[in-house]
């Protein structure tokens, strides 16, 4: 086997491998929305308590993602990636014996633990192994098998739920997790970040920054959006980030170097994601029930009937990642969440009244394959805009501000949701809840015009683009 065909073999594994741990995180942020009216009925769960249990999971995800990329940029990638790999599965096992809420809640914490050194360092060995000009490929393959995981996770938890028992949409993670954590033991080379201190003081001061701000989201229905707990939340929340933004510029060896945001494309990239994530999780979350309320669909019916959106992605994802390649990613960043918020819109206007399933597909199949050009082009963004070294940390930022996208928009959505009746008005409160869905889509098509267009017409066309930014790491 020639030297080249070594390299394509091996870049083959790893996206592979890397895309399985991907897709297990991923399938497990919304794999439970399809089962939490049997959750409800099995362990008595209040409808806060349905929140705890997605955001419980997306909220530990998001606070240590920064900081697992920074450990796996000094302890190796490949050994924090195995680490996450197996903290996860392990979780998951927790999650199927829980007999209460919470115990199941606090076995989700866990798992978002686990999760949070497991995306990031995908990203970072994803990024480590492709060359720039085959990046944006792989990074649509990679985006569109972790979005069809998100989307799919209602279709595939109602088919376990159904067919097997709630329970089972843990269990199944342990026997795939424990065979992926020995093949990348074995396939995956490993690799390291820039060499820099672990910065402890940033870790600390982000991870209870992302904790106050989300936790305001998160408790504003429940507790009062004026109640001295969420109001103190915000305030902690907004101290602790300005502290955050203070001790990285003094800090010696800061895990987050301020100097990375004066790159357009990656402030920009992660906003677009922040917003994009937002409107996807939040819908995903009331779709889902929707069509069981509306249709009187079971778990699996309801997936199914998501298909026409959760499939594009499939489709769409790869040939977005190679127009990434020709065309930058502005283009495809604005056009797919502008394709999104309209498919929301649309939704949200003819569900208000009696509607048959058939008016649901074109609006359906139409935000699916606007968020299906937006999730690589916004991904490629955020990381192709650092040098290759800096690429663990750049991860490691843009899944962070994902996954708050992802805490924020179910929040949101349920406080909307909420005030229009809650479940004794469900389709009103779908209606509105679908409407902001909408909103956050456009608020990321506006981020993405942030984004500098550019045309990607050669390695070495690329290289010279990253070349000025090299000086900002």
């Amino acid at each position: 086997m020639s030297s080249k065909e070594r390299t394509t073999a091996e870049q083959r594994r790893v996206l592979g491998l890397t895309s399985i741990g991907s897709v297990m995180v991923a399938l497990d942020v919304l794999v439970v929305a399809a089962a939490l009216t049997t959750i409800r009925q099995d362990l008595g769960a209040s409808i806060e308590q349905l929140e705890w249990a997605v955001n419980a999971y997306s909220l530990s995800f998001a606070m240590l993602l920064v900081t697992a990329a920074a450990v796996g940029d000094r302890w190796g990638r490949r050994r924090t990636f195995a680490a996450g790999l197996t903290l996860f599965s392990v979780a998951s096992a927790a999650c199927a014996l829980a007999t209460s809420m919470p115990l199941l809640i606090a076995a989700r914490t866990v798992q978002g633990i686990g999760a949070a050194f497991v995306m990031p360092l995908a990203m970072s060995l994803l990024g480590a192994a492709f060359p720039p000009e085959r990046r944006g490929w792989a990074i649509g393959v990679f985006s569109g098998l972790t979005g069809l995981a998100v989307l799919g996770g209602p279709m595939i938890g109602g088919a376990v739920t159904e067919g097997l028992a709630w329970q089972w949409i843990f269990w199944i993670n342990v026997p795939v997790g424990a065979l992926a954590v020995l093949l990348v033991r074995r396939w995956i080379p490993e690799s390291r970040g820039e060499t820099r201190g672990l910065d402890p003081g940033g870790a600390t001061l982000i991870t209870l920054a992302v904790l106050g701000l989300v936790w305001g989201v998160v408790r504003g229905t429940a507790a009062g959006w004026g109640s001295p707990e969420v109001i103190g939340s915000f305030v902690l929340g907004g101290l602790l980030s300005l502290g955050f933004l203070v001790w990285e510029r003094r800090a010696p060896q800061p895990m987050v170097p301020p100097a990375f945001f004066r790159s357009g494309a990656f402030s920009a990239g992660n906003a677009a994601g922040f917003f994009l994530t937002a409107a996807l999780y939040g819908a995903v979350f009331f779709l889902a029930q929707f069509m069981q309320v509306a249709f009187g669909s079971g778990p699996l019916q309801a997936g199914l009937r998501l298909l026409p959106w959760t499939a594009t992605l499939f489709l769409v994802a790869p040939v977005a990642g190679r127009l990434v390649d020709r065309i930058g990613e502005r283009p495809l960043v604005v056009t797919g969440l502008a394709g999104q918020a309209v498919g929301m819109f649309w939704i949200s206007q003819i569900s208000g009244s009696a509607v048959h399933y058939s008016e649901l597909v074109p609006p359906l199949i139409v935000a699916g394959c606007g968020v299906s050009m937006a999730m690589p082009a916004t991904q490629s963004a955020a990381i192709g805009a650092l040098p290759r070294e800096a690429v663990g940390i750049a991860s490691g930022i843009y899944s962070m501000m994902r996954q708050l996208g992802g805490v924020v928009g179910v929040a949101v959505l349920g406080a909307v949701f909420a005030a229009a009746g809650g479940y004794e008005s469900f389709t009103t409160g779908f209606t509105r809840a679908l409407a902001v869905c909408g909103v956050l889509s456009l608020l990321g098509a506006l981020a993405g015009l942030g984004i500098a267009m550019r045309r990607r017409t050669s390695p070495g066309a690329q290289a010279a683009r990253q070349e000025p930014v090299e000086e900002l790491s």
